[in-house]
């Protein structure tokens, strides 16, 4: 008796174990394709006419765009700072990963960039990671599950930003009042010019030093793209309060945390401006569900 039943427990164990293996290949490896983004209706071209664009290593200037990017050196940290002022809010823009909507769909920020054009790109919410949270992007629901307590980062048609709770409104509310991309990472960082973080917050259990993405407002159609390099003897890494303290410093109203540590990364003028790292050995880009640009 007691050796058909330690046989089952074997069994049974073995089992659990091939399933339990099974769900995180499923959950962090097979890519699934649930809807493919239609690109033809987003015009990539550009428009501009060529002499009237400045394009440099920290400046890129035409008709409708003004792109300055600055290196700071604060808190032992080396941190990346896209001053971008625009006409319109059509040339903020995102982008999935492989042009599709997906679980387990990932690119790297930079090749995705190159195929959208993108004169500025940073690394977006990562929406693939998780299970839940709004996914709305250039004006297209693709998931409307909320999740409790979640802030969520809108840009609305008119070029504002703002802060909102999930279990506070709808997908299709938002849409509805004129949403055109909904990022959902956070914490927000400044709301009304005030930090909102306190000095111990992290993101589940992050180190309090990373690499960090951040997107701001300044003013009307005045935005800042932020990135920092960690994680090396080099470069410590920002708290989510630094990072908050820093970009207050830059006169920003409304800030809010996007996906970082090794998926923290900066594109500029055709090349990747920081030091993307997840280990702080190897400096490389990690794949990523979408990027956030800037584009003609």
């Amino acid at each position: 008796m007691r050796v058909k039943r330690r046989t089952w427990v074997i069994a049974y164990s073995l089992i659990l174990l091939a399933f339990t293996g099974y769900l995180a290949v499923d959950t962090f490896a097979i890519s699934r394709v649930y809807t493919v983004v239609d690109t033809k209706e987003q015009d990539t071209s550009d428009t501009s006419s060529s002499d009237s664009i400045v394009s440099t290593d920290t400046e890129y200037k035409d008709e409708n765009i003004t792109i300055t990017l600055t290196e700071y050196r604060e808190y032992d940290t080396s941190i990346y700072v896209a001053d971008v002022q625009v006409s319109s809010p059509e040339y903020l823009k995102t982008a999935l990963a492989q042009s599709a909507y997906g679980r387990n769909v990932t690119q790297k920020t930079s090749e995705m960039a190159e195929e959208n054009h993108a004169i500025l790109a940073i690394n977006g919410d990562y929406y693939g990671a998780q299970e839940k949270g709004y996914v709305i992007r250039n004006g297209v629901i693709y998931r409307d599950t909320a999740s409790a307590g979640q802030e969520d980062l809108v840009l609305y048609q008119d070029g504002s930003l703002e802060v909102i709770q999930e279990d506070e409104i709808t997908a299709q509310e938002l849409l509805d009042q004129g949403a055109q991309q909904v990022l959902s990472f956070g914490p927000a960082l400044l709301e009304n010019s005030t930090i909102s973080v306190s000095q111990n917050e992290e993101v589940g259990k992050a180190k309090a030093s990373n690499p960090r993405t951040a997107i701001g407002v300044i003013d009307d159609l005045h935005y800042v793209f932020v990135v920092s390099d960690g994680r090396t003897s080099e470069s410590t890494g920002l708290s989510l309060y630094q990072l908050a303290e820093f970009m207050k410093g830059l006169g920003v109203t409304t800030a809010y945390n996007l996906d970082g540590g090794g998926s923290s990364t900066m594109y500029f003028n055709g090349k990747i401006i920081n030091n993307p790292t997840t280990n702080g050995k190897n400096i490389q880009e990690r794949s990523v569900s979408d990027i956030v640009y800037i584009s003609d």
